[in-house]
């Protein structure tokens, strides 16, 4: 095969992976948003709402990783989201047929202060110390999901999909906020 091929392939692989990481991520979201579990059980509005004791794709359980971060109890927390779920404004919906439009970054920084602000009143602590917390499980989500993508790619070159400069132009994607990851 040409160079010129060779490249081409590589590129369309790339992208491959990508639309297929893109898929998996609005699959998930879709679930997140459905209103039960895999197991059958109905999830509390909250979760629905965005301010639920699930924490999204891959985020594990709200409470009770927030509860370990702040060091007070799970049945506290889960109590705390649950009062500040009816204070907080729900994320708009789109209309049936149409694609959900992602918050800018000034929206996710409005919502996570009035999220931290609420929680915050309801645990009795500084405002500060649940934005750190919650800043802090947003940064190691990141960095699984991050470490996650990482062995896949590694797993695509090792196979000789992708070349060791596909990998990092992922990567670079990702950090981006492109393809999911951090955002500013």
């Amino acid at each position: 095969m040409s160079k010129k091929y060779d490249g081409i392939a590589r590129i369309s692989v790339a992208g491959g992976i990508a639309a297929v990481g893109l898929t998996l991520g609005g699959v998930a979201m879709a679930n997140a948003a459905d209103d039960t579990s895999s197991a059958g059980t109905t999830t509390s509005s909250a979760a629905r709402e965005g301010f639920g004791h699930r924490g999204g794709p891959g985020g594990g359980d709200l409470a009770a990783d927030l509860a370990e971060e702040l060091g007070v109890s799970e049945s506290k927390v889960s109590d705390a989201l649950d009062a500040v779920r009816e204070d907080l404004p729900a994320p708009e919906r789109p209309a049936a047929g149409e694609r959900p439009t992602p918050p800018t970054a000034a929206e996710r920084a409005a919502h996570e202060t009035a999220l931290a602000e609420a929680l915050a009143g309801e645990l009795d602590l500084t405002t500060a110390k649940v934005s750190d917390a919650l800043a802090a499980m947003h940064a190691e989500h990141e960095a699984a999901h991050r470490s996650a993508l990482s062995s896949r790619l590694d797993d695509a070159v090792e196979a000789g999909d992708l070349t060791a400069a596909d990998k990092a132009s992922v990567l670079k994607a990702f950090d981006a906020g492109v393809l999911g990851g951090p955002r500013g």
